[in-house]
């Protein structure tokens, strides 16, 4: 294991008086934590601190071109990293955020290429969970998460699991029971038309085409 990467993890009950802080405290400093989301349990660094998320790579072992997808404390955060948000995404916010659905859109300049893959485009999604949530406002609206797995293993929902994958190379775990909806989100990409469903998840197809009017669902989906 890299030097760098040797942790002794700590896992932390979520709603323990000091849980936020120390995961701050650690991000604040560069490093990546890991957390409860309403979806599968989360890996997450600050959106703007690049250093970090190459870390966050390292850790998962993600190929670099796939990107990361953002967290939002709030859904007019969308705008503080996203350009030319069309209707269709507020329709698709209002129905189904906070929840289980991550809409695709046009990046800002704000969002560093290696969060993207050097994309033009950024996935962003606000979880019905009051922790990456307040990580997200903390950090200045944006944090960049993925699921808290190795590259190509199961998402995990409960912390044991990610203890099993990640343990000794992250600092921090956040631990807030099982994950609801047991499954990563559902992803909707809204740079194209029309709209593509590019994975499935806790919002089913149906609910999206009754807001959206047509929906391409890729090989994927």
């Amino acid at each position: 294991m890299e030097a760098d990467l040797s942790f002794q993890t700590v896992v932390l009950p979520a709603e323990s008086s000091t849980a936020l802080e120390q995961a701050l405290s650690w991000l604040r400093r560069g490093q990546v934590v890991v957390f409860p989301t309403d979806t599968v349990y989360g890996l997450g660094a600050p959106m703007e601190d690049v250093g970090a998320v190459e870390r966050l790579f390292r850790v998962k072992g993600r190929p670099r071109p796939m990107g990361i997808p953002l967290l939002l404390a709030e859904a007019g955060d969308v705008e503080r990293v996203c350009q030319q948000v069309p209707d269709l995404a507020w329709r698709l916010m209002e129905r189904f955020w906070p929840g289980g659905l991550t809409l695709v859109l046009w990046r800002k300049p704000v969002v560093p290429d290696v969060v993207t893959g050097g994309r033009a485009t950024v996935a962003v999604r606000l979880p019905a969970h009051h922790v990456p949530r307040e990580l997200a406002g903390r950090l200045g609206g944006a944090l960049a998460a993925t699921s808290a797995n190795r590259s190509g293993a199961s998402s995990p929902v409960m912390a044991a699991e990610v203890q099993a994958q990640l343990g000794g190379r992250i600092p921090l775990i956040l631990d807030g029971g099982r994950c609801p909806a047991e499954q990563p989100s559902t992803i909707v990409d809204l740079t194209v038309d029309p709209p593509s469903l590019l994975r499935i998840g806790p919002v089913g197809p149906g609910e999206i085409e009754a807001v959206l009017g047509r929906l391409c669902r890729s090989d994927r989906s």
